[in-house]
């Protein structure tokens, strides 16, 4: 198996010019991953130390990934902007923040904490938020206004771009629990509007979403994984009420809001019960499907990744429920939701090197409108080499 021998055109610049920001979802499914590692409570068989490994493997592609996609934008210009019109793609824009979240939140978990690393922290967690909120504002401003969507395509692919506020929000409520109560206030406040922003937004999604299952059926089978989408803004927006719960506690202590912080927390609480039980519903109505789906073949796509991270940010919810209730039955179901994320990882990770070694996985112009993936009538240019234009030249446009 050659390298890049699948690759557009079977020139390796070309995968810039191919380079989709869907790639980013191995970087949410990785730093969730380490993440859950981290958090596993049976033994001490290594895993701390797997997960810094994982980690710093999530740093290196999440900045290699951030190379293609500045150079596809400032090489291919034309080629960029109609990302952005693209109705499924420009959805995965909203990766970029969710992905990016988990490094900071692991530079919080996997070292030492200190005023530089904290003051590192704070800085990229801003920058998460002005991503977030990009992508939030910006994806469906284009789907308003420039995207053709219909009920019977919908999918779960939807949240993709909204939910990144509500996982800056988690992460801003576990920053907030390491800073000074007069610097983390601002943080609490911040994180509680994008949290509402986020939530309310699924929320209404995942409505139009029943709707549409109802109306329409399943989705087709290159959209199987979505099904695992709405644990994503369920189980993210659970967590975040209990970060930012405890959170509260801490940032309100000896204020004339120190009483409403208390109410926070226990509200934090019973809020995170509320979405973590509908998750465990979309859970199941997910694993059903995709039993159903297996039947028919799943081929394989980058949308796989969607196993990854809502799965992982519901462990999460199970983890800290488990920790604030003492209820030991959810601390037995996040390390088995731990041992599925691992598994799916490895799965969707052995497949998607493959994809990236041959370059099969690079095909950007030819994504279908209605799946965002692949299309295979779309044959690529089998002329010889000496006959195609000159890359060089055309990345200079």
């Amino acid at each position: 198996m050659r390298p890049l021998s699948a690759a557009p055109g079977r020139d390796p610049r070309e995968i810039v010019r191919h380079f989709t920001p869907n790639w980013f979802a191995a970087n949410m499914g990785t730093g969730i991953l380490a993440l859950m590692l981290a958090a596993f409570p049976y033994g001490h068989w290594g895993q701390l130390e797997i997960a810094r490994g994982l980690w710093i493997v999530n740093v290196f592609f999440f900045a290699l990934f951030s190379a293609l996609f500045v150079g596809r934008a400032l090489f291919y210009r034309h080629s960029f902007a109609r990302l952005f019109d693209h109705p499924v793609q420009s959805l995965f824009i909203g990766a970029i923040p969710m992905g990016f979240a988990t490094i900071i939140n692991g530079l919080l978990d996997f070292w030492t904490v200190t005023p530089q690393t904290l003051a590192i922290a704070e800085t990229l967690w801003w920058i998460d938020v002005i991503m977030a909120l990009i992508s939030a504002l910006l994806i469906p401003f284009f789907m308003f206004t420039a995207h053709e969507h219909s009920i019977e395509r919908m999918t779960a692919a939807w949240l993709l771009p909204i939910v990144p506020p509500e996982v800056s929000a988690a992460s801003g409520g576990l920053l907030a629990q390491h800073l000074a109560p007069v610097v983390a206030r601002p943080v609490v406040y911040v994180s509680y509007v994008l949290w509402s922003i986020s939530v309310l937004l699924a929320l209404a999604v995942l409505a139009i979403l029943l709707l549409r299952l109802t109306l329409h059926k399943l989705p087709h089978r290159d959209m199987a994984v979505s099904a695992w989408l709405p644990l994503g803004p369920l189980g993210t927006g659970a967590f975040a009420m209990l970060t930012l719960g405890k959170a509260d506690v801490l940032a309100f202590a000896q204020t004339p809001l120190a009483a409403m912080a208390g109410f926070g927390e226990l509200a934090g609480i019973l809020v995170a019960l509320v979405l973590w039980g509908f998750g465990l519903w979309w859970m199941a109505m997910a694993t059903a499907f995709t039993l159903r789906y297996l039947r028919e073949g799943l081929p394989f796509n980058m949308g796989w990744w969607g196993f990854t991270f809502p799965l992982g940010v519901f462990d999460a919810a199970t983890y800290g429920l488990a920790e604030v209730t003492g209820f030991a039955p959810l601390t037995l179901l996040g390390a088995i939701f731990t041992v599925l994320l691992a598994g799916f990882w490895a799965i969707v990770t052995q497949r998607s090197f493959v994809g990236m070694w041959t370059g099969a996985l690079f095909r950007a112009p030819c994504l279908s409108q209605e799946t965002g993936l692949p299309s295979p009538a779309c044959v690529e240019d089998a002329a010889p080499t000496s006959q195609r234009p000159d890359l060089m030249a055309s990345l200079r446009r």
